[in-house]
């Protein structure tokens, strides 16, 4: 799980801009909300052009040095904030890991360029790379790689994934941390639809939606889905110039969902995409620019619902303000956020918040302050 992630330097975050994951209150309501003391359901708020989306693409540069997975460089154009005379922007993770902290420290000056890594397990260094100074060998302290070569010419290439690639650790417990940060890592998904669709992490290549849910055998599945999402219609499979197809069947027609879907049954079908990926927990982390960009608000909650049923860890941006409601998540679960910080709705007041509070009503009444 992502417990903390700091940034600075980067696109809008010129300072440190702290998300904080751990900070938990002890509610007793939907404690499902909440594993290991932190938060695993969460729904960012702030206004238009206060980073929301920045964010994402923040925590989301880590998969382009230590995976092969899908990224998208053309988002990472602008890297390094105006504002600043710094040449390096820095990165700062913390997961929990098999009940161990991870911490995860390294610094950029562009997407691919690397100028220093740092990895820690419960406070013991096990990687150190300072590239600084035109230093090209790192300091590597797990067990089984005494014999590796420390040393990298290529400043585009991460000594964890030299390490993870060109070594075989002894057997021990912070090796199988050293594995499942890596396992975490590749299969964290960040996707949005709104005027582009993209996505980063998890898979590789671009497929169409409709192939993957034939493929998987889902249709009736998705079908079943829709419905609940109060899209009334029956599916079925046509073909079309030796390509098979999902259409709405109107009984005598039948029509490629394609060429009839609105902009909602698009955003949901890629929606429903991912989620088949999703609930067989393939994704642990799980990231949704604007989720609901083009959701009835009852269709929002149905989503937010399916996606706590699976278990992931996930942050979704949104405006929806119906969406803050404790019969849905709780209050150390719905973030604020401004220029210079993010907090959760129970760290925005000094009132003790209570399950039968209307927090909507007192969000719109400008009860909540980020400072």
């Amino acid at each position: 799980m992502l417990r903390k992630f700091k940034v600075s330097n980067f696109k809008c975050f010129e300072k440190d801009f702290v998300l904080d994951l751990s900070e938990t209150k002890g509610y007793a309501f939907n404690s499902s909300c909440i594993k290991n003391g932190i938060v695993n359901n969460a729904l960012i708020y702030g206004h238009n052009g206060m980073g929301k989306s920045n964010l994402g693409l923040a925590i989301f540069d880590i998969i382009e040095h230590l995976t092969d997975k899908n990224r998208n460089e053309s988002q990472y154009k602008n890297y390094l904030n105006a504002y600043s005379d710094s040449k390096i922007a820095e990165f700062y993770y913390e997961f929990e890991i098999n009940n161990k902290i991870v911490k995860y420290e390294y610094s950029k000056t562009d997407y691919k360029t690397l100028v220093f890594e740092k990895f820690s397990i419960d406070d013991n260094e096990f990687v150190l790379f300072d590239r600084s100074e035109g230093n090209n060998q790192f300091v590597v302290r797990f067990k089984g790689a005494e014999t590796l070569n420390t040393i990298i010419n290529d400043n585009q290439l991460s000594a964890l994934k030299y390490i993870r690639n060109n070594t075989v650790l002894e057997n021990n417990e912070y090796a199988q941390v050293f594995v499942g940060f890596f396992s975490f890592i590749e299969r964290m998904l960040y996707f949005r639809s709104l005027e582009d669709r993209m996505y980063m992490g998890l898979d590789v290549g671009i497929r169409t939606l409709t192939d993957d849910i034939i493929e998987k055998n889902n249709l009736k599945d998705f079908e079943a889905f829709l419905n609940d999402a109060n899209i009334q219609c029956k599916l079925s499979v046509v073909e079309e110039l030796d390509k098979k197809n999902v259409a709405f069947d109107f009984g005598k027609k039948k029509m490629p969902m394609y060429d009839i879907w609105s902009t909602g049954t698009s955003s949901l079908t890629l929606f429903y995409f991912w989620f088949q990926r999703i609930r067989e927990g393939e994704v642990p982390f799980l990231f949704i620019d604007e989720f609901d960009a083009f959701y009835h608000h009852e269709l929002s909650a149905m989503i937010v619902e399916k996606l706590k049923r699976t278990g992931a860890q996930f942050i979704l941006t949104t405006h929806n303000t119906s969406m803050i409601t404790n019969d849905l998540l709780r209050p150390d679960c719905y973030f604020l956020m401004n220029k210079e910080k993010i907090q959760s709705l129970s760290k925005c007041t000094e009132k003790e918040l209570r399950e039968a509070h209307n927090i909507e009503k007192m969000y719109k009444a400008g009860a909540f302050n980020v400072e």
